[in-house]
């Protein structure tokens, strides 16, 4: 598996701090390996539109498609509470 990055998760990923940002290249590898790893949290969020998201941290997740062999990276955005 591999991922991409959308303009608009590009755009967003810019705005988090550098500790987010490691944290979510963290995630991603594990996203990479094993879509099931526990702290990623992974799960269905949108059934229509088939779109997943996936925790990296308490309170921030990011938001991709799967299409093939490719995660498309649509969204990163702190966790509505």
């Amino acid at each position: 598996m591999k991922y991409e990055r959308t303009f608009h998760f590009k755009r967003e990923y810019k705005k988090f701090s550098i500790e987010i940002q490691k944290a979510f290249e963290k995630q991603a590898m594990f996203l990479l390996h094993n879509i099931r790893h526990p702290s990623l949290r992974a799960k269905k969020y949108d059934e229509a539109r088939d779109i997943w998201q996936a925790r990296v941290t308490h309170d921030v997740r990011f938001y991709f498609r799967i299409e093939g062999d490719t995660y498309h990276l649509l969204n990163i955005r702190r966790h509505p509470k």
